[in-house]
C-alpha cells in the first residue's frame, strides 16, 4: 500500500520557506499583472508561464513523495549473537572506550553493543545477558533498534542475589541459542560476541565453551575493564554504582573487594571456541573487532512490524520546469526580435 506526502529534503525550515517565497511570488506576479494589463506588454500566457513556474518550484522545494509501507526487507545472512556480563564487577568504574574517560564496565559494554549494531546493520540479532544465569532477552531479529533498546536498560545484578561470578553462566543458554540458529539457518554465518571482564570469583570448576564451536562461524571475547581493576560498587535493585560510597566485601579480607580484568581468563574462552579476543581500552573500541566470517549472502524476510518508506519523487516536476523555463525564453527571443 502506498500514498504520498511532502519531506522537503532539505528540511521542513528550508523547504517551506521557500515554497512560501515562490507563492508569494506568484501572487505578486497576479496582481501586477491585472493591475499593470493596460500598461504592459506581458500577454495573460505569459503571466500563466510565470505563475507555473514559481508554483512547481515552490511543489519541488516541498519534495512531494512516495510513502510505501512494507513488512518484508532484505537482511543479511549474518546472524550475530552478543551476550553481555552483567554481574557486579561490571558496575568497576575502571574501563575506557576509546577515550581516556573512565566509565564503568557495563557502559563500555552498551557502547560496544551500540557499535556492533552499526557494523552489523543489515544482519540479524540475539541478546544474551548473563549474571547467576544467562538469560535470552532478545530472540533473534532483524530490528536492531530493539538490541539497541535493549543494551541501554541493561544493568548490573543486584549484590544480594549474586554468589560469585562464573564465566560459564551463559553457557546453557548459548547452547540452546545457537544451536536453534544453526538447525533453523544452516546456511547463515553465526557469530558470537561475548562481553565480559573475564573475572571468575566463583569456586566452582568452570565449563568449557567448546561445546559451543560446532554451531559458530567465529568467535570474539570482548575484554572490558582494566588490570589495575577497582573497588566494586554496592549494588542493589540492579542500579549502577555505589550505594551511599558502599563498597562489596571480600570475606577473606574484610575489606572492599578489588575486581581486575582477567586477560587470561578471555584468552581462554577464546581458545576454546577457536576465535579471538578483543580488549577494549583508550585506543580501542568495537570497530576493530569485524568479524571476516560475515556472509555475503542475503534473504527476504516477513515481519509482523510496519515499515514505511520515502521515495522522492521530484523528476515529472522537473520536467515540467524545464519547459516552462523553455517557454518563457522562446517568448523572451521572439519579443527581442520584434524590438529590433
Amino acid at each position: 500500500m502506498s500514498s504520498w506526502t511532502f519531506s522537503p529534503v532539505m528540511g521542513w525550515p528550508v523547504g517551506g520557506t521557500v515554497a512560501a517565497v515562490m507563492l508569494t511570488l506568484a501572487v505578486v506576479e497576479v496582481v501586477l499583472h491585472v493591475v499593470r494589463r493596460r500598461s504592459s506588454d506581458e500577454t495573460t500566457a505569459a503571466c500563466v508561464r510565470r505563475v507555473l513556474i514559481v508554483v512547481v518550484v515552490a511543489v519541488m522545494a516541498l519534495t512531494p513523495s512516495r510513502v510505501t509501507s512494507t513488512t518484508s526487507r532484505a537482511v543479511n545472512a549474518t546472524d550475530v549473537v552478543v551476550a553481555v556480563d552483567v554481574t557486579g564487577s561490571m558496575a568497576v568504574s575502571d574501563a575506557r572506550y576509546g577515550t581516556d574517560q573512565p566509565v564503568s564496565r557495563l557502559d563500555a559494554a552498551r557502547q560496544a553493543v551500540h557499535g556492533l549494531t552499526a557494523m552489523y546493520a543489515d544482519a540479524s540479532f540475539a541478546a544474551v545477558r548473563f549474571g547467576a544465569s544467562g538469560t535470552l532477552d532478545v530472540p533473534l531479529t532483524p530490528d536492531t533498534l530493539a538490541i539497541d533498546n535493549w543494551a541501554d536498560t541493561l544493568s548490573v545484578e543486584a549484590t544480594s542475589v549474586s554468589a560469585g561470578s562464573s564465566l560459564d553462566a551463559p553457557l546453557d543458554q548459548l547452547l540452546i541459542t545457537l544451536r536453534s540458529i544453526r538447525e533453523q539457518r544452516p546456511d547463515d554465518a553465526i557469530i558470537l560476541y561475548l562481553i565480559t571482564d573475564g573475572e571468575q570469583t566463583s569456586n566452582r570448576t568452570r565449563r568449557t565453551f567448546s561445546t559451543l564451536r560446532r554451531y559458530l562461524d567465529d568467535a570474539l571475547v570482548i575484554g572490558v575493564g582494566s588490570t589495575e581493576g577497582g573497588m566494586v560498587p554496592l549494588v542493589s535493585d540492579g542500579v549502577d554504582g555505589t550505594a551511599d560510597g558502599q563498597w562489596a566485601i571480600d570475606p577473606a579480607t574484610g575489606e572492599p573487594g578489588i575486581s581486575v580484568m582477567d586477560t587470561a581468563g578471555l584468552e581462554e574462552l577464546a581458545d576454546e571456541m577457536s576465535g579471538g579476543t578483543l580488549l577494549l581500552d583508550a585506543m580501542t573500541t568495537i570497530d576493530a573487532g569485524v568479524s571476516k566470517e560475515a556472509s555475503d549472502r542475503w534473504r527476504v524476510t516477513e515481519t509482523s512490524k510496519e515499515r514505511t518508506r520515502l521515495t522522492p519523487v521530484v523528476w515529472p516536476l522537473a520536467i515540467a520546469a524545464v519547459a516552462l523555463l523553455a517557454w518563457e525564453l522562446g517568448a523572451w527571443l521572439a519579443l527581442s526580435r520584434r524590438m529590433l
